[in-house]
């Protein structure tokens, strides 16, 4: 049972009115009355149970993009149906709206909640609650009904506009677009004359010895390589920078690399995990389904969110090995903290690097080289105040300047930090990224195009 405002309202107007005749039998007699009309406005509000809900199926939607959440209301009971109906979808929903329902005997009605998402993954909603009122206004009958509801919030790839211009690069690596030079890729194309310039290590002898002049043997990007992703989510990658997970950041690196890669004929599989594996999506060979291979990566990469554990990279690199015997790209995608590197990533890159090209893909929080002095900062130091002016004693830097200070040195360390692990990695014959959220997409697919048109894949 519920009451509503005018019950309460009825109360206080017979209160007030006590003075007029000031017995307690009048507040009783007052509070009776009020208590007999609740009870008759409950008796008659419809049943919970007579109300009938139902939700239509909702697709998956990529974060921050609108959607609705559709019930269907019907009256099925003998009694009008009126009141208030909220649909309790979880608060990253962005579900706002209360409906107000008013269904005759055998009516119904269609009520949209419009959803508005601020987090990728599976969202849920796991019960409507309804309160039905009397026809006085006064009390009803409320109660939450189980009502399972699942949207999926793929991630928003806000990358994908790179993705022209990225095409065309690989167009002039593959030869569609100008004509191929000597001495660049590892697949064979065509003979030509040679011409001062050329690389003299691609002259074709043979062929040189029946035209009796110099020719050259011209080369192309390998195609149909082996790309595998390789996606970090363990609790470092649960850190925000601004409003979006690192995870999230990486997810949009990962999904632009796999459009590029694809398109250039290459296959691309992408694991994901942290203690344990948990996502292995293969993918198959050449670019004709690229567009399909692009859905369902981004279908499969919707409900990973990380975890609060550490990486097993003994597990992932195990897994990477066995799609990808020898040969190919393995594109690491976890953040570059030197502690996790060192003690848990260096073991397995003996493994991996004897076998593939490595390159680390590491989300950086650009606030750090701000803190450090080596960018613009919005810290403003305060005025000197009468306590801590220099010409007092205890003066010295306000505390506003003393944060800053230490902020700076704290930012200034963990960058110093970072580059001696990219140091000790690139050591190892690793390609080491660590760039911000919004460049790290397109480094990564630029390091991809360089290594190919350079033919180390």
């Amino acid at each position: 049972m519920t009451l509503t405002g005018r019950a309460v309202l009825l109360t206080l107007v017979g209160l007030l009115a006590i003075p007029l005749a000031p017995t307690l039998a009048t507040a009783v007699v007052w509070l009776g009355v009020v208590a007999l009309l609740v009870a008759l406005d409950l008796a008659l509000a419809a049943r919970i149970r007579d109300v009938r809900l139902d939700r239509a199926t909702l697709p998956p939607v990529h974060l921050l993009e609108d959607t609705e959440s559709v019930l269907t209301v019907t009256n099925t009971g003998r009694r009008r149906a009126r009141g208030v109906l909220r649909d309790a979808w979880q608060p990253s929903a962005g579900a706002r709206l209360v409906h107000r329902v008013d269904l005759t005997p055998g009516d119904h009605a269609t009520l949209s909640t419009p959803l508005r998402t601020t987090r990728r993954g599976d969202l849920r909603a796991d019960r409507v609650t309804l309160r039905l009122l009397g026809p006085l206004g006064l009390a009803g009958r409320q109660r939450s009904v189980p009502l399972t509801g699942l949207l999926r919030v793929l991630p928003a790839f806000p990358s994908r506009r790179h993705l022209p211009g990225l095409l065309r690069h690989l167009q002039l690596l593959d030869g569609r677009a100008v004509v191929r030079l000597p001495g660049q890729g590892t697949e064979f194309d065509s003979l030509r004359d040679y011409v001062r310039g050329d690389d003299v290590r691609s002259i074709d002898w043979r062929a040189t010895a029946r035209r009796r002049a110099a020719v050259v043997r011209t080369w192309r990007p390998e195609r149909d390589r082996h790309v595998v992703i390789v996606l970090d989510t363990s609790r470092t990658t649960a850190a925000r920078i601004g409003d979006v997970p690192r995870l999230d950041a990486a997810m949009d690196a990962a999904l632009l690399l796999t459009a590029l890669a694809t398109r250039g004929g290459d296959r691309v599989d992408v694991v994901a995990g942290d203690r344990v594996v948990r996502l292995v999506d293969p993918g198959g060979r050449g670019a004709a389904g690229h567009e399909d291979r692009l859905h369902r990566l981004i279908d499969a990469l919707g409900p990973v969110d990380p975890s609060l554990v550490e990486a097993n990279w003994s597990a992932l690199a195990a897994t990477t090995l066995d799609l990808a015997p020898r040969g190919a790209l393995v594109v690491l995608l976890t953040p570059l903290e030197p502690v996790v590197v060192e003690e848990t990533l260096l073991p397995a890159l003996d493994a991996l690097g004897a076998r593939h090209t490595l390159v680390l893909a590491s989300v950086r929080d650009p606030a750090l080289p701000q803190l450090s002095g080596d960018g613009p900062t919005d810290v403003t130091p305060a005025p000197p105040t009468e306590e801590s002016s220099p010409g007092r004693i205890g003066g010295g830097e306000t505390d506003a300047e003393a944060d800053h200070a230490f902020a700076a040195a704290a930012a200034a360390q963990a960058l110093a930090r970072r580059e001696r692990t990219a140091a000790v990695l690139e050591g190892l014959g690793v390609t080491v990224l660590d760039r911000p959220p919004a460049d790290l997409p397109v480094d990564l697919a630029r390091t991809y195009l360089g290594l190919k048109e350079r033919g180390l894949l």
